[in-house]
């Protein structure tokens, strides 16, 4: 399912009936040329300067090692990203006035990188309760196409409660139903229900070129989630000292929509 924004950047209330019972909504062109050029020297820094390893390190292995002495949301353009008005104007269609930020993820995945098998990324929350939603923004911000590789989803699925491993088994394999989303324009954004499973496919012919990646999650309020990294204190604190909700969104980072960190499964 796509939602234009040649002249709209919300949705309505078929779109939301549509996304709630397929799990996916692509937004061709939702971030600014302007904002995907700051970002693409930003997700370099994160890369190159080993950032991002130290932020895998910390969730691997919090009591050894510390978070990275960057996080993604101190850099600038990825804060503005997380509160990108056309983005947070479309989940409010979908997750109500209310709703927190969950966790950001910044990567710059080099060409000929393997697929990732089939899998979802849906966190559990403290009331079991399935109706609230999370949601994943992927932002792909170079597009996607047959040098850089897809996106495959399978729409329904976040209605089946399973583990995220589920269909792993079954590698980036290619299931009856699926969407493959291979043709997107520079700055798109595709918003998932995080419990949908989805797979990423490499370039079909090699090697092509890299694909800038940020994935930024939100979460309904109502419940105590499970946080994804163990850092997620200071993550929310930071946000909340850079203002990054502008006096709009008074709970996007309020830690109290949060359970303890456990590690992730």
């Amino acid at each position: 399912m796509t939602l234009s924004f040649g002249g709209r950047d919300a949705l309505d209330t078929e779109n939301r009936r549509q996304f709630l019972e397929s799990g996916y909504l692509v937004l061709p062109g939702l971030l600014p040329e302007a904002l995907r050029e700051r970002l693409v020297p930003e997700v370099d820094r994160w890369v190159d300067e080993g950032l991002r390893a130290r932020s895998i390190a910390a969730c691997a292995d919090p009591g050894r090692n510390g978070p990275p002495p960057l996080l993604e949301l101190e850099l600038p353009a990825h804060g503005d990203l997380l509160t990108h008005p056309p983005l947070m104007r479309t989940l409010t269609r979908l997750l109500g006035p209310s709703f927190v930020f969950h966790h950001l993820h910044s990567d710059r995945q080099s060409p000929g990188i393997p697929g990732k098998a089939w899998h979802h990324d849906c966190e559990p929350n403290d009331r079991s309760d399935p109706s609230l939603l999370m949601v994943h923004a992927l932002h792909y911000l170079g597009g996607l196409d047959e040098k850089v590789g897809s996106l495959a989803v399978l729409p329904g699925s976040h209605l089946n409660s399973v583990g995220k491993s589920a269909l792993a088994h079954r590698g980036t394999a290619e299931l009856p139903g699926e969407v493959v989303l291979d043709r997107l324009p520079p700055g798109s954004t595709v918003l998932l229900n995080s419990a949908l499973f989805h797979t990423r496919r490499p370039a079909p012919d090699g090697p092509g070129r890299a694909r800038y990646f940020i994935d930024a999650s939100y979460c309904q309020v109502g419940a105590r989630w499970r946080p994804v990294k163990p850092y997620w204190r200071q993550m929310l604190a930071r946000a909340r000292e850079l203002d990054l909700a502008d006096g709009q969104w008074p709970e996007l980072f309020a830690e109290r929509h949060f359970t303890e960190y456990t590690g992730t499964v």
